[in-house]
């Protein structure tokens, strides 16, 4: 089996019948957003996504507004919902104290000097001498009828391994491949979670990781 990551269609195919997805479609020189709504869940598997057995946008596993640095003020939400139209919030004034009227909340930040000199964490491991990550839970995210196999997996990174929302990671699998008898070579994955992890402890990662599935003309799957 191959392993990709997925692609913008795939992306649209797995949305279940009652999930809305936005689909920016260009007109001109304006952009407008159009809902879709109820996709055939036979036209969903035949696309190669899946129907998922999670439902999407239940903020189960990481709520942005009770978890993250939006303090309730559903900021996400809001940009979901306007698209293009949403608005920026204006600059803020930073204040030593806050004022006497403001409610105070405990925001998650002990990361965020990660990348707030413009540079980026990288080359912890290398393919030469890579590092350690421990499996800590996989789920699957679609029925098992479907083709292929998309799975969400949670890892544990070895204490000073860090990276931030954008990058990728190279995961080599353990042992050889039998076709060859060399060591497998390393696969690329976007990262899925935030440099928090989904545990929000910074010592976890976590990536969604689509197995592919091919048939052959003759109707014969290709291992």
């Amino acid at each position: 089996m191959i392993f990709k990551s997925l692609s913008a269609a795939a992306l649209a195919a797995i949305a279940s019948k009652h999930t809305a997805a936005f689909v920016p479609q260009q007109k001109g020189s304006h952009q407008t957003t159009r809902l879709l709504n109820q996709l055939d869940p036979v036209q969903v598997k035949k696309a190669g996504g899946g129907i998922p057995t999670v439902a999407a946008g239940g903020l189960l596993v990481f709520d942005p507004d009770a978890n993250g640095k939006l303090q309730g003020t559903h900021v996400l939400q809001s940009r979901i919902m306007n698209g293009a139209a949403f608005q920026l919030a204006p600059p803020q004034i930073s204040l030593d104290v806050p004022p006497s009227d403001a409610t105070v909340e405990d925001a998650q930040h002990f990361l965020e000097h990660l990348d707030a000199d413009g540079n980026l964490p990288l080359n912890f491991a290398k393919p030469q001498a890579p590092a350690k990550a421990t499996v800590l839970g996989r789920t699957k995210l679609i029925t098992e009828d479907a083709p292929g196999d998309i799975e969400h997996v949670i890892l544990k990174l070895p204490e000073g391994f860090h990276y931030v929302e954008g990058q990728s990671l190279s995961v080599i699998p353990p042992g050889v491949d039998p076709k060859n008898g060399r060591k497998h070579k390393p696969r690329l994955y976007s990262i899925a979670s935030t440099r928090y992890g989904d545990l929000l402890d910074g010592n976890t990662i976590s990536l969604c990781v689509r197995r592919a599935e091919f048939i052959e003309p003759d109707g014969t799957k290709d291992p």
